[in-house]
């Protein structure tokens, strides 16, 4: 019996113009799972900074890339790339793919609905978040479960958790830094290099409260770094993009900077917690700690580029979409056994969903 298929790939989305800034801001921080107040003072939170972001840094990081976010534009073209890839090898029915942002159109609201007039028999949710956390992954399916509950969209879901160990997106990982890396050492000969594997951060309490985020961030570079293949590869892992007083895990990637000045070695920054390009990689990476680099004395800087549509990442999205679409359920790369460690209490397999 051939079947419908839809497969939703969700990501945080971006504003589409200057005046969505604002909004998109307010979306983003009146989610619980970023801001965990209680609602009345996490409203007043979110309309105040977003209100001062999106005058100041969040004004000025948009304006350099035109005045939108281009990871809806990015997302489309993995979709397309995927798409066209599962129905190659898909014999099953029918394949649909769309896109569902978290914080900015086209959000659950409208995807749902959509969704809905396709009709199909199955629900494939991937995330383009290869590491889990419950300010990412675990927002966007809560988030989607309360929006088929409101509608009433009952139909056979499977959820892909994460997957920071996968073949496609760490060989695709390795292939970009390994070319980029490859190139500068024939150029500039006598200048060491250190890759760093630059993730955003998570409020240090978040982790501690069994968020499985760090220790994949940090298995998902070890396993990108022995793919490189390279003698004696100098590496290491770093946080970007902190906000607030909060203490936040480190090290910071200004941190790292400062370090490989000391340590007089050029650096390669891929953004590995991310597989599209977007503000914190053409403007955070590009520009601001490209700007700290020089400042601190560091010999070399260059950013390496997401996975975006590498032919092995798309490869791998569709594996394990095939791999699981007679499945129901939350599934990891380890199909309903967790791979985080026992203290990573937020795992979704450890938890209620939603």
């Amino acid at each position: 019996m051939t079947q419908k298929i839809a497969i939703v790939l969700m990501n945080l989305g971006g504003p589409d113009r200057t005046e969505s800034i604002k909004p998109f801001l307010f979306n983003f921080f009146m989610d619980k799972n970023i801001i965990g107040a209680p609602l009345p003072i996490r409203y007043f939170l979110a309309k105040f900074i977003a209100s001062k972001r999106s005058k100041g840094e969040a004004l000025e990081a948009y304006e350099q890339l035109g005045g939108k976010s281009p990871l809806l534009d990015n997302t489309y073209l993995q979709l397309q790339a995927l798409e066209r890839s599962l129905k190659k090898d898909y014999t099953g029915g029918d394949i649909k793919c769309f896109v569902c942002m978290r914080y900015w159109h086209p959000m659950a609201d409208e995807v749902v609905k959509q969704v809905m007039d396709y009709n199909p028999d199955k629900v494939v949710l991937l995330p383009l978040y290869p590491q889990f956390s419950t300010a990412t992954t675990y927002s966007s399916f809560q988030d989607w479960h309360k929006v088929t509950q409101k509608n009433k969209f009952n139909v056979d879901t499977v959820s892909l958790c994460c997957y920071p160990f996968e073949d496609g997106f760490i060989n695709a990982s390795a292939d970009l830094i390994h070319h980029q890396y490859q190139n500068i050492s024939k150029q500039h000969p006598d200048t060491k290099l250190r890759v760093l594997f630059s993730a955003h951060g998570l409020p240090e309490v978040t982790v501690k409260r069994g968020d499985p985020y760090q220790w994949q961030c940090e298995e998902s570079a070890r396993k990108i770094a022995e793919a490189m293949d390279v003698d004696n590869l100098d590496w290491e892992i770093c946080y970007q993009s902190r906000v607030g007083p909060l203490k936040w895990i480190g090290p910071s990637t200004e941190e790292a900077l400062q370090k490989a000045a000391s340590d007089n070695v050029g650096v390669l920054v891929y953004p590995h917690a991310f597989v599209s390009d977007h503000v914190e990689t053409l403007v955070e990476i590009e520009e601001e700690y490209r700007e700290m680099a020089e400042e601190f004395g560091v010999p070399l800087f260059s950013r390496v580029s997401t996975v975006m549509t590498h032919p092995k990442f798309i490869v791998g999205l569709k594996n394990q979409i095939l791999d699981i679409i007679d499945k129901n359920g939350i599934l990891s790369p380890a199909g309903s056994e967790p791979i985080c460690p026992s203290n990573a209490k937020h795992c979704c397999q450890r938890r209620k969903p939603y």
